[in-house]
């Protein structure tokens, strides 16, 4: 029997087996054994006594430029508005006493620790911080490449037209190595939807990239956005490749309307990525995954000048979001840990860590029995796995 690198016994199965043993060589699952089945020699092994084994998780949406970890506890100091925020982020962050890099590295090993295997993370993009946000933020996804797949969003958190220099921060930001494009609030920030969505997509299309477009606006005006950003989709030839996050617009719609809005975003393969925020109406969901949008989530801001919550825990969000949709069932929390789990992966076009041989070996343990448990009471996980190697 050929070696393995790790080797992971007495686990238990999302299916429900028990006393199962997964071999891992070459940075995927290589074999699983029932119980009483010869075990290959392995470099690492470890029983995990029973605990659930479950694949890596997703976080698709979170600011780890903007993340205080590290730094004494700071007590928020923004006003209740987003423009307040934002102001707040452009006085404060480049005078902070850790560099970007460090921030960023602090809260990476935080969601690591917790059984994150891929983010998404978005890096402003702003004529107060040029391009120091990104560089820090390329610098910490270097840093962490053995534990953790990072993806970068390069984000005009100050807007796009009414920032003056931000098109070309942009596309020098792409340039220096940014994964994909980001937008937000063509109306209420930039108050000229065609000037943004313009720039946004001709940029995304000179550099062959996807975008994830913040979407605050609500109600009507935030439909109108939602419209257009469709609109763009389809003509650009990019569905598939357009996430809007948050999509509060989304969530306080007659039946008629959400129908033809989920039809709509399916249509041009837009993806939805959520945070289920406290202070905003949260949209349906798992009814738009059933009506064909690819849903994801992430964490947003953890521990930063826009909100002093979070922990970098998937499946506490997961918890956070499942109460928030009412998902009381097993086959609800299912589709919840998939939104924090594959569902993330697939639009992020990242290969899904699943319990499968063959699948990237990352995977970590919990004292759960079920994934709706697993999610109901998020304990403290047991051991992380990425690559095939132990690193808690």
């Amino acid at each position: 029997m050929d070696p393995v690198d790790t080797l992971l016994t007495e686990t238990r199965l999302p299916d429900g087996r028990t006393g199962m043993a997964v071999a891992c060589a070459g940075g995927r699952i290589a074999a699983i054994l029932p119980p009483g089945a010869p075990l290959p020699p392995a470099a690492a092994s470890h029983a995990l006594g029973g605990q659930l084994l479950l694949p890596g998780l997703t976080d698709g949406h979170l600011h780890l430029d903007k993340t205080l970890m590290g730094l004494p506890w700071m007590p928020h100091a923004a006003g209740p508005t987003r423009a307040s925020r934002i102001e707040t982020d452009q006085r404060v962050m480049p005078h902070l006493p850790l560099p970007p890099v460090e921030r960023a590295s602090n809260l990476i090993r935080r969601c690591v620790a917790q059984g994150t295997a891929l983010i998404r993370t978005h890096a402003d993009i702003t004529p107060t911080f040029g391009l120091s946000m990104l560089e820090g933020i390329l610098e910490a996804k270097a840093r962490h490449a053995g534990e953790v797949r990072i993806q970068t969003v390069a984000f005009p958190q100050a807007g796009v037209v009414t920032a003056p220099g931000t098109e070309a921060l942009l596309d020098a930001a792409l340039r220096a190595g940014a994964d994909l494009l980001g937008g937000l609030d063509p109306c209420e920030v930039d108050r000229d939807p065609k000037g943004q969505l313009d720039i946004l997509f001709r940029l995304a299309e000179r550099h062959g990239v996807g975008l994830d477009i913040h979407l605050h606006e609500a109600g009507e005006l935030g439909l109108f956005s939602l419209a257009e950003i469709a609109a763009r989709t389809r003509a650009h030839g990019m569905q598939g490749r357009v996430t809007i996050s948050h999509g509060f617009c989304l969530g306080a719609l007659a039946e008629s309307r959400l129908e033809a809005a989920a039809a709509m975003m399916a249509e041009a393969g837009m993806a939805l990525v959520s945070h289920g925020a406290g202070g905003a109406p949260l949209p349906p969901l798992l009814r738009l995954r059933a009506a064909g949008v690819r849903v994801f989530c992430g964490n947003d801001n953890l521990r930063d000048l826009w909100s002093p919550y979070g922990t970098g825990d998937m499946l506490e969000r997961a918890a956070i979001i499942g109460w928030r949709l009412d998902a009381r069932t097993d086959a609800a929390l299912a589709e919840v840990f998939d939104m924090v789990s594959a569902a993330g992966a697939a639009v992020m076009g990242e290969e899904a860590p699943a319990l499968a041989v063959g699948a990237p070996a990352h995977l970590f343990s919990i004292a759960a029995e079920t994934v709706g448990e697993a999610i109901g009471a998020h304990p403290a996980r047991g051991v992380v796995v990425f690559g095939g190697r132990i690193f808690f």
